[in-house]
């Protein structure tokens, strides 16, 4: 299985894309659609809005700068995000940039989306304005070196995090996790780390940044070679997906954003 993001599209030929990048350590997700607005668009719009909220960031900026969507049919489908984000446990903040010039601005405003859909001229502005709105004592990060240490420094962040939040039960398999993330980005990014560790509930989110665009992939595991009997490359990203209960990853800036969420999986009393 690759992790190749196959939910973002670009088709520059028609003018049309949508993708999806990282800001403010992978805190808050920029969901960017453009072209015109017909039912392709709008089927990988929601496709890519269903996957924004199944990695959880903290906050969600839709930028609509760039649509064209003279009757403003699109409306609906921002409406329905906003359902969706404010259902999840914790809610995402979510909030649309749409010129005040454009007919969807005045139709979203004049629903009354402004109420519980903040909606903004620019990104800029919108980035200020969720920065204010979002949980900050939950939330520990770091800057590593890709040296041998790295992946141990990770997992003492990951102890802190559950010691201090109480979520001693999820420490064992999120510093597993956030190992394996680490090591990866050590063996094959080769640059500074960033990593991060919020709490999502009763859940936490652990995502590691690199300047390395690669994308991760899921290799097909091989029996062992007779000559070299420990020979596991490979298990990282399996490890991940068999103890996470979800995981992925997205570019950012000129690198990437690895992610992983872990939650309990005691059964309820």
């Amino acid at each position: 299985m690759g992790v190749s993001a196959p939910y973002l599209s670009d088709d520059t030929e028609q003018g049309v894309s949508i993708s999806v990048d990282n800001v403010e350590d992978a805190a808050v997700s920029l969901l960017t659609v453009r072209g015109p607005w017909d039912a392709q668009l709008r089927y990988s719009a929601s496709v890519t809005l269903r996957q924004c909220f199944t990695e959880h960031p903290d906050g969600l900026i839709v930028d609509l700068t760039g649509l064209l969507d003279p009757h403003s049919e699109s409306a609906s489908t921002w409406t329905s995000a906003q359902h969706a984000a404010a259902g999840l446990q914790p809610p995402v903040h979510l909030a649309l940039c749409v010129p005040p010039d454009l007919p969807l601005a005045d139709l979203m405003q004049g629903l009354g989306a402004g109420r519980y859909l903040p909606i903004y001229a620019k990104v800029d502005q919108a980035r200020v304005a969720l920065a204010g709105r979002l949980p900050g004592a939950e939330r520990l990060s770091l800057t590593l070196t890709p040296d041998p240490d790295a992946p141990s420094v990770a997992r003492n962040l990951v102890s802190d995090a559950c010691l201090a939040w109480g979520l001693v039960h999820l420490l064992h398999p999120s510093r597993l996790v956030m190992s394996e993330l680490v090591t990866n980005a050590v063996e094959h990014a080769g640059t500074e780390i960033r990593v991060v560790v919020t709490r999502r509930g009763a859940g936490l989110h652990l995502s590691v940044a690199d300047d390395d665009p690669r994308l991760p992939e899921m290799i097909q595991l091989t029996r062992p070679r007779p000559d070299v009997p420990l020979d596991v490359r490979g298990r990282g990203l399996r490890t991940v997906q068999e103890t996470a209960v979800q995981w992925g990853s997205v570019p950012a800036g000129k690198g990437k954003v690895v992610w992983a969420a872990v939650r309990d999986h005691r059964p309820s009393t």
